[in-house]
C-alpha cells in the first residue's frame, strides 16, 4: 500500500514526526519534491535530529529511503546529513536516489540571494537555499538531471552553454563574477562520484514494490498554503507541496495512493512572508512560541523564529480538502495546556462579510479573522496514551476542530517523541464529508 504524510497548512506541522513514526511498518519511504529549504525535526532514541533531503525512514535499517525525481537535489547537503546521522551512532541508511531528480547548483544558491537581496524589504522570505532558480530551470530544460552525470560530452556542452546564459545575469544584473565552465564541470564531476553508488531507476523498482505487496510512504514537506498553485502566491515554495504531486514526484500511478495523512498543529504557525489571517503579536505570541514544538518553536532550516497563531479552521479545511485527506493528524496539542481559554479562528471578515472559503492572496489580505473561545484544559496531557483519559476539555477542543473541519481527526501528537501519540475513532466518515 502507498501511504503519504503531508501538510495542510504552511508547513512546519510536525509531519516529520508522523513520518517517522509510520516508517516503522514500510519498506520504502520516498521524498517526492521540494529541497534542503525546510526541514523535518525528529526526537528518537538516537537524539533530536533536523532532517532537511533525508527522508525521515533513515533511522530504521530495514527502511529504503528514496530521493525521488521531484526532489531538488543539493548533493553536498544530502552527504552531510549523512555524516551527522553517523556521527550520532545512527547506522548507515539504505539510500536510492532517482536518475530522474535534478541538481541543485552552487549558482542556484548564489542567484537565490542575490535576487532576495535586490528585492530587499519585498523579498519573498527565501531560506537562499536555491530553491526557484532550481525549479526555473529545470522547467526552462537547463537543469542538470543526475542521469547525464555519466555522460562526460553532454556535460562537458551543456555546462558551457549554462555559463553563457547565467553570466549575463551574475555580470551585468546583479554585478557579480562570472561563472567558468571548468569550474561548474569540476562540481559537476565531483558530485558524479558522490552519488554514483545510489543511483537507480526509482519508477522501476517501486513499481516492482507494489507488484511485491510492499509498503511505501511518500513524505511530503512544507504543507498546501505553500503550494505554488493552491497556495497563498506569491509567497510560496517552487514545488508542489500537495499529496497528488505524489504521484508525479515519485513516478507513481496516482491510483496506487490508497491513504493521505494531512497534518495540522493544535495551533498554527508560519516561518517566512505572506498573509496570515489568525496571526498573534507580541507576549502572547512570544509565550506560544516558546512552550511549542520541542524547544521552542523556531525553523529546522533557518533558525528564524516561526509566526504564530490560533487554530485556524478556514486554512486547515481547504488544506485538507486540497490534500485529499483520508486522515488528519492533530500535533503538539500538549503545548495548548497553559492556557484558560483557547481562541480558535472558525471564519474570515472580508469586506464586511463572513466566509468560511479560504480566498485568493488578493481577498486574503484582507481577512480579519472571526474568533470562537473554548476553555481550555489548564494540565500536563503528555504520558496519556488513550483518548478517553484526555481532559474533557481537551477532547471537546479535538471534537470541535474536528467538527469545522469535516474531516476524521484519527491521531493525535501530544508529544516530540515517537511514542507521544493517541490514536482514535472518529464518528466522521469520508461519507459524511
Amino acid at each position: 500500500m502507498v501511504k503519504a504524510v503531508v501538510g495542510a497548512n504552511w508547513g512546519d506541522e510536525g509531519k516529520g514526526k508522523i513520518t517517522d513514526m509510520l516508517a516503522k511498518e514500510a519498506d520504502i519511504v520516498i521524498r517526492f519534491q521540494g529541497g534542503a529549504n525546510a526541514g523535518h525535526t525528529i526526537v528518537n532514541n538516537y537524539g533530536k535530529f533536523a532532517l532537511h533531503t533525508l527522508p525521515s525512514g533513515v533511522f530504521y535499517g530495514h527502511v529504503t529511503n528514496v530521493i525521488g525525481n521531484g526532489v531538488a537535489l543539493n548533493i553536498p547537503l544530502l552527504f552531510k546529513e549523512i555524516k551527522e546521522l553517523i556521527d550520532k551512532n545512527v547506522p548507515m541508511p539504505k539510500i536510492m536516489i532517482s536518475d530522474r531528480a535534478q541538481i541543485v547548483m552552487p549558482y542556484h544558491i548564489l542567484l537565490d540571494a542575490c535576487e532576495e537581496e535586490r528585492l530587499g524589504g519585498k523579498s519573498f522570505g527565501s531560506t537562499k537555499s536555491g530553491i526557484a532558480p532550481f525549479y526555473s530551470d529545470k522547467f526552462a530544460k537547463i537543469g542538470f538531471q543526475v542521469s547525464e552525470l555519466f555522460d562526460d560530452a553532454l556535460l562537458t556542452e551543456k555546462a558551457a552553454r549554462v555559463c553563457e546564459m547565467k553570466n549575463v545575469l551574475l555580470e551585468h544584473f546583479y554585478h557579480r563574477e562570472p561563472l567558468q565552465a571548468k569550474d561548474v564541470l569540476a562540481t559537476l564531476h565531483e558530485y558524479r562520484d558522490m552519488v554514483a553508488p545510489y543511483v537507480g531507476d526509482v519508477s522501476d523498482f517501486l513499481d516492482q514494490a507494489i507488484r511485491d505487496g510492499k509498503n511505501i510512504l511518500l513524505e511530503g514537506q512544507l504543507g498546501t498554503l505553500k503550494d505554488p498553485d493552491h497556495g497563498i502566491y506569491p509567497m510560496v515554495t517552487s514545488s508542489s507541496t500537495l499529496a497528488a504531486y505524489g504521484a508525479i514526484g515519485a513516478g507513481l500511478a496516482p491510483y496506487e495512493i490508497r491513504k493521505i495523512y494531512a497534518v495540522t498543529k493544535a495551533y498554527s504557525s508560519a516561518v517566512g512572508a505572506g498573509a496570515f489571517v489568525s496571526e498573534i503579536f507580541g507576549e502572547e505570541a512570544d509565550e506560544l512560541r516558546r512552550r511549542g514544538g520541542d524547544g521552542g518553536e523556531y525553523g529546522a532550516t533557518t533558525g528564524r523564529p516561526r509566526r504564530m497563531g490560533w487554530y485556524d479552521c478556514v486554512a486547515s479545511r481547504y488544506g485538507c480538502r486540497l490534500q485529499g485527506a483520508t486522515d488528519v493528524v492533530l500535533t503538539v496539542l500538549d503545548v495548548l495546556g497553559y492556557l484558560d481559554e483557547i481562541p480558535v479562528c472558525t471564519g474570515y471578515e472580508i469586506d464586511g462579510k463572513v466566509t468560511q472559503q479560504f480566498p485568493v492572496t488578493a481577498k486574503l489580505e484582507k481577512a480579519k479573522p472571526v474568533l470562537e473561545t473554548l476553555p481550555g484544559w489548564k494540565c500536563e496531557i503528555r504520558g496519556i496514551r488513550k483518548y478517553e483519559e484526555l481532559p474533557e476539555n481537551c477532547r471537546k477542543y479535538i471534537e470541535f476542530i474536528e467538527e469545522k473541519l469535516g474531516y476524521p481527526i484519527t491521531m493525535v501528537s501530544n508529544g516530540p517523541g515517537r511514542e507521544d501519540i493517541i490514536y482514535r475513532e472518529s464518528k466522521l466518515s469520508l461519507k459524511n464529508k
